[in-house]
């Protein structure tokens, strides 16, 4: 990748998953970019500026232009530097790339949000509502639209692998501190296999931070939900 650009900067959190995803997305086009890295609970004063709406991350800067929302950036990246395309060009598959995007920030990712914030007496219906969801994607490559392909963008990774996947590796993370199961390969073969290609490809080893780190951030998240210190949990 050439050296950061003038033209490009990306406001993120090391632990975002939305973050990730721009990242992903900026990695495979080969877009070189500035990446500042944010505070959440001190937010920078460029943040409030360029999102003082929801004063989140990320926040991708082109030309000093703020875009905002993971996925809207991800289809402003697409439709700015189109090749390496991410997008579908087939308009159906567009389509069905767009509603699983949405199903992945309206659904499943909601539901493995709440495994993570469930007290133990709701665990196993949190459980649950991650299998359904889980149960609906398996579905699909088996015998949905996505059946017979290694991505769900085709033989190279697309819009609906990086939504899907920067984030999946928290179900791993989850596992660990909630000691669950979330992701049984029986269960679910086919999107196990399709995470295990997914988080084994170069570029998104290069964004996804170390298992341990990741593992003390939720931990420590996980605790401070609870109201509880490292000593009382």
């Amino acid at each position: 990748m050439a050296p950061p650009s003038d033209d490009l900067k990306l406001l993120g959190s090391w632990a975002s998953s939305y973050t990730h995803r721009v990242q992903l997305a900026l990695k495979l086009k080969g877009l070189a970019f500035e990446y500042a890295e944010e505070d959440l609970a001190d937010k920078s004063p460029s943040l409030l500026l360029h999102n003082p709406v929801y004063k989140k991350v990320p926040v991708l800067l082109h030309r000093g232009r703020p875009v905002l929302e993971s996925v809207i950036i991800l289809h402003y990246l697409d439709e700015t530097w189109p090749d390496v395309p991410l997008v579908p060009a087939d308009p159906y598959d567009r389509a069905l790339a767009r509603f699983w995007c949405h199903f992945v920030d309206d659904k499943l990712g909601p539901a493995v949000g709440a495994v993570f914030a469930s007290p133990s007496e709701g665990q196993a219906a949190a459980v649950e509502q991650v299998h359904e969801n889980l149960r609906l994607v398996e579905r699909e490559l088996r015998e949905g639209a996505f059946a017979g392909r290694r991505f769900f963008g085709g033989d190279k990774i697309g819009v609906l692998d990086i939504v899907l996947g920067c984030g999946s590796y928290w179900l791993a993370v989850f596992e660990d501190v909630m000691e669950v199961k979330l992701v049984d390969p029986e269960a679910f073969p086919l999107f196990h296999s399709w995470l295990r290609d997914f988080e084994e490809q170069e570029e998104v080893k290069a964004i996804i931070p170390a298992i341990d780190r990741l593992l003390e951030y939720a931990r420590g998240v996980r605790q401070m939900m609870l109201g509880l210190s490292p000593q009382q949990q």
